[in-house]
């Protein structure tokens, strides 16, 4: 079970730490600009309102995914639920962003790849807290799991 739950820390601070760095994207444009690539971005109101909107909710995701570090196995499930809807929400927002000719696709392709990896990640410490938590239950009942 310490392996399982080692597998949950890393994932809880990871994806908090990334989270807070697209916070600090979405409230600092000179910041967005530079990590996509895009030098000539001026943003509007607009932009200004949906990414302070956007970013109160990644602040909020940060301070779950910490929250979830302090009863890492009793909170597991937070992890695929950043997995889905919230990763691939973001993953697709981005493909938008690429289609529309906004975003760049080599400033994304690295974006995609860290998503890539934080979702195997979360779900593959999900998948290790689970199955630690099933042979400690049949450990303790004497049954063997399924």
């Amino acid at each position: 079970m310490a392996e399982a739950i080692r597998w949950l820390r890393i994932s809880y601070w990871v994806g908090a730490i990334v989270d807070a760095v697209a916070a600090a994207q979405m409230l600092w444009p000179p910041l967005f600009r530079l990590g996509m690539g895009l030098p000539g971005f001026t943003p509007g109101v607009e932009y200004h309102y949906a990414m302070g909107m956007g970013a109160s909710l990644m602040i909020g995701w940060t301070a779950l995914l910490l929250w979830a570090d302090r009863k890492p196995v009793e909170r597991k499930g937070v992890l695929p639920l950043t997995v889905l809807p919230v990763i691939a929400g973001l993953a697709a927002n981005q493909a938008r962003g690429v289609l529309a000719g906004f975003l760049p696709p080599l400033a994304v392709l690295p974006i995609w790849a860290l998503q890539g990896g934080l979702g195997a990640l979360f779900l593959w410490s999900y998948w290790r807290a689970r199955k630690a938590e099933l042979a400690s239950t049949s450990s303790a009942t004497g049954m063997t799991p399924a």
